[in-house]
């Protein structure tokens, strides 16, 4: 089933996608819902951010490669991380599955894409174990965490290198159904493919954080976790399109803007 929220005539709302036609529904996957019988064609609508997460995780280095050729790239050597870390992100720079992403003006040349799965917690969890953890979850969808790594490398936290509004591209939908050892992770820059790798390939699986995770906090519907991503992007700039398709989900694409151009 794939969950899709959605704006039309002036309201916003969710509905299950079946094709290209769309089954509004009155209320929303997280507390409750019931079927109606309105119906939208999915090119009729403005696709919105599937969800505004109570509390917006993400894992911190998640996969080896990413850490290799990072640490190649600052002449370091690489550390891989020994157990699950997890951060934060601020949900006044999500944007929804075409809309803009703007580079502000002050930013340096580094600016780059990070292709993610997106975990979306379904039901309020506590102290889950790893066999039982997934059953938490709503779906899955996909995230682009946006980084500018001069300041990541500078400031003392990530407040404007993850943080910067329009820098947390998610969507399309939430798929509930989605097989994780089949899934691939593709990014495409302009159309041509620059990033490739297993989706489920971490270093420490979506179960492993959210065993981890409910020892200390309460996970609550709508929570999102995003899970981190493989290999390194170009700059980029003024101009280019970012799709990144997580197969069995779909393709989150996003135009780049710089401020002032």
């Amino acid at each position: 089933m794939r969950w899709i929220r959605f704006s039309a005539g002036g309201r916003t709302a969710y509905g299950i996608l079946e094709g290209d036609r769309i089954a509004e529904v009155a209320g929303d996957p997280f507390r409750g819902y019931e079927a109606t019988p309105r119906r939208h064609d999915l090119a009729a609508v403005k696709i919105e951010v599937p969800v505004i997460p109570p509390t917006f995780y993400a894992a911190g280095l998640n996969y080896v490669e990413h850490v290799k050729e990072g640490a190649a790239r600052r002449g370091e050597v690489p550390n891989i991380p020994a157990k699950p870390d997890m951060g934060y992100r601020a949900a006044n720079a999500l944007i929804a599955h075409g809309e803009t992403v703007v580079i502000p003006a002050d930013a340096t040349e580094k600016v780059h894409y990070e292709g993610e799965l997106v975990a979306v917690v379904g039901r309020k969890a506590k102290h889950l174990t790893e066999e039982d953890a997934l059953s938490c979850l709503l779906g899955w969808t996909i995230g682009n965490d946006v980084s500018e790594r001069t300041w990541q490398k500078s400031d003392r936290t990530f407040w404007r290198s993850k943080n910067t509004d329009t820098f947390k591209p998610m969507g399309p939908w939430v798929e509930t159904d989605l097989d994780l050892d089949a899934a691939e992770t593709i990014v495409r820059l302009n159309g041509e493919v620059r990033t490739r790798f297993a989706t489920n390939h971490m270093l420490f699986g979506v179960a492993r954080f959210i065993a981890t995770m409910t020892r200390n906090i309460t996970l609550h519907p709508g929570d999102v976790i995003w899970m981190g991503t493989d290999g390194v992007s170009p700059d980029l700039k003024h101009g280019d399109v970012v799709d990144i398709e997580i197969t069995g989900i779909g393709h989150l694409t996003n135009p780049f803007i710089r401020e002032g151009a």
